[in-house]
């Protein structure tokens, strides 16, 4: 397509501002584009397009900045937080002070592909995989952990990725329920240590119907979180109340999942663990790595990325798609700026 018919596309979809950009960059900088194509895909080939068609641009760095700052800032504090669990946990016995905490290995994303990053992963393992094993995954919100496991999900064995928030929910459930039957108002007082024992007692993890999955059962429950995980442990009562049994039960769960994760393993599975090191060195593997950015600013180019990808998703999606999308989230770029 020549460049008066891009022309015509552009002005038929976005501002004069965003064209007076795209003429600007695209023509006489040279920078690159981002194409529908690429943009319907929405992964992080996605992402690293943008990311590679923005990166000079100056509203774009300020706002990788302001991300990263942010990004950082939250993670210290949900840090802290789970630091001060795992001190109540020790404090209590539920964990150990000092576990013994096997070799991590770093691996820098910079300028790797989530494919490429699981690749050196699945390397770093040799045979584990084919007898089973349990990889924990470290590292701070940003340099793509979510991703790499979706990916060593799809490349690994009878992989099997482990997530708390289930447990977390179950716990919850349990607490409301027998709050609920003894008469009293729930709050953070009524979780001692012998009340979370005996809410503890009521879930247990193993293989029900040939399927590993969480069964809870106590205080009138009878339920397998496979079936309820989208019901009743998404009912108000459990999500307003998460938050104060997180608080009192990092440990607990911990300690859960590690059992559980210990189970599937000697089955043969693959199991996937994502996390903050606070908790991931309470489980025992010799499988351990920590995802790093030798430019923290890619941390904040992401996010940035992200949120401009899912403002023009709803453009693409209400009917415009033009085959270069590289003004329109320009033009996101600026609301977002703005806002």
């Amino acid at each position: 397509m020549g460049a008066g018919a891009k022309l015509c596309k552009v002005v038929g979809t976005v501002s004069a501002g965003a064209v007076f950009y795209y003429l600007y960059e695209t023509y006489v900088a040279g920078k690159k584009v981002v194409s529908l194509a690429v943009l319907e895909a929405s992964d992080d080939s996605t992402t690293n397009g943008i990311i590679a068609a923005f990166k000079t641009d100056a509203t774009f760095v300020s706002l990788a900045q302001a991300e990263t700052s942010g990004i950082l800032g939250r993670d210290k504090e949900d840090g802290d937080k789970l630091a001060d669990g795992i001190a109540l946990a020790v404090q209590k016995g539920v964990l150990p002070a000092s576990p013994p905490v096997e070799p991590v290995t770093k691996i820098d994303v910079l300028g790797k592909s989530a494919d490429e990053v699981a690749g050196e992963i699945i390397r770093q393992l040799g045979d584990a995989p084919a007898a089973g094993c349990v990889l924990v995954l470290q590292g701070l919100s940003g340099t793509g952990k979510g991703t790499t496991v979706d990916k060593l999900k799809a490349k690994l064995p009878k992989a099997v990725a482990w997530s708390n928030g289930n447990v977390f929910r179950s716990l919850t459930l349990l607490a409301v329920t027998r709050c609920e039957a003894d008469g009293k108002e729930f709050s953070e007082a009524v979780l001692t240590a012998p009340f979370l024992a005996d809410c503890m007692a009521c879930l247990s993890f193993g293989k029900f119907g040939g399927e590993f999955d969480i069964a809870i059962k106590g205080y009138g429950l009878d339920l397998k979180v496979s079936e309820v995980a989208n019901t009743v442990l998404k009912e108000p009562k459990v999500g307003k109340n998460i938050p104060t049994v997180a608080k009192m039960t990092q440990g607990e769960v911990v300690s859960f999942a590690a059992g559980a994760a210990a189970k599937m393993r000697a089955d043969g599975c693959n199991v996937l663990v994502e996390g903050r090191e606070q908790t991931l060195d309470h489980v025992r593997t010799q499988h351990r790595f920590e995802l790093t950015l030798s430019e923290p600013l890619l941390i904040g180019m992401r996010r940035a990325a992200q949120r401009m990808l899912g403002a023009a998703q709803k453009r693409v999606a209400a009917g415009e798609k033009p085959d270069d999308v590289t003004p329109m989230l320009a033009e996101e770029l600026a609301k977002i700026s703005q806002a």
